[in-house]
């Protein structure tokens, strides 16, 4: 079974950065697509980006677009998000996931065990 696991999260101030990293344990070809999701307290969980494994095509939600930056690098199974400009409505815990179609819409299937953001004002 492929785990996924996070790191980066933390505490910062509103218009500050941090970049998040989710490791896979090891190389899985049931896998099109990674992504990142986030839930806030009292919230239900939303998409925040995500990457297409072999052609590296991105997608963003509406509320990160042009802030965030989703990439990969394929040799170490690994899928970054930098956070830039962060606001307080960013306080989540964040969770990778991976899976197969492409976006927002895919079957994600595998999840990492989050980790919290947390933006002061």
């Amino acid at each position: 079974q492929v785990q996924l696991v996070e790191s980066g999260g933390g505490l910062v101030q509103a218009g500050g950065s941090l970049r998040l990293s989710c490791a896979a344990s090891r190389r899985t070809f049931s896998v099109s697509t990674r992504g990142w999701f986030r839930q806030a307290p009292g919230k239900e969980r939303e998409f925040v980006a995500a990457v297409n494994w072999f052609g590296g095509r991105t997608y963003y939600a509406d509320s990160v677009k042009g802030r965030f930056i989703i990439s990969r690098d394929n040799a170490k199974n690994t899928v970054y998000l930098q956070m830039n400009s962060l606001k307080p409505e960013d306080t989540a815990a964040y969770y990778c996931a991976a899976g197969l179609g492409a976006g927002p819409t895919a079957r994600y299937d595998l999840w990492g065990q989050g980790t919290q953001v947390t933006v002061s004002s």
